[in-house]
């Protein structure tokens, strides 16, 4: 007599209880990436601060002292700024933050990514960058005014080779239909 069918019939008898127990739950909970009145606003930003200091020549026993091979006549900070960054929606203050330069010298880039929900409408944005600790003021300004219908994205990121922020334009998300 063959003693393998009652082990079949349970594990068939298994796996149907596992499958209605998926199939219960895969209706729900259902998920919402943004509520129906909202838009996204991303900030992005990698940038380097300019030197913390200005370079100074070497006096004359300063370069006696050093090998010839390490005799450089300049002597430069290598250590950046850190970038203060300021985002304004409609006058109000909504990100203000001081990005210190990545590196053990504290030479690198700095960067930050920032993603805020906001409601749908017309929005105005302003952003403020400052990468020199030398220098009163910002050096970067930029403002836009921008209409976000909901489920919208509007990125905004500094562009370091025209030197100025970038303000896409507003993108509809796949599969979501903006009302």
């Amino acid at each position: 007599m063959n003693r393998t069918w009652p082990r079949y019939v349970l594990q068939v008898a298994f796996y149907a209880a596992f499958a209605a127990f998926v199939g219960l739950l895969a209706p729900g909970p259902s998920y919402r990436h943004l509520e129906p009145h909202l838009a996204t606003i991303k900030l992005s930003i990698r940038h380097a601060g300019q030197p913390v200091g200005d370079c100074r020549e070497r006096t004359a026993e300063e370069m006696a002292q050093l090998p010839p091979n390490m005799r450089a006549p300049q002597i430069c900070p290598q250590e950046r700024s850190p970038l203060e960054l300021v985002l304004l929606l409609n006058g109000e203050l909504t990100v203000s933050e001081t990005l210190p330069p990545r590196g053990l010298r504290r030479d690198g880039r700095a960067s930050m990514y920032r993603r805020l929900s906001v409601p749908a409408g017309t929005v105005r944005v302003d952003v403020k960058l400052k990468n020199d600790v030398r220098v009163d003021g910002f050096q970067y300004e930029s403002s836009a005014v921008v209409s976000l219908r909901p489920a919208e994205v509007l990125v905004i990121d500094f562009d370091e080779a025209a030197k100025a922020f970038v303000f896409s334009r507003p993108v509809e998300r796949p599969g979501v239909r903006a009302g």
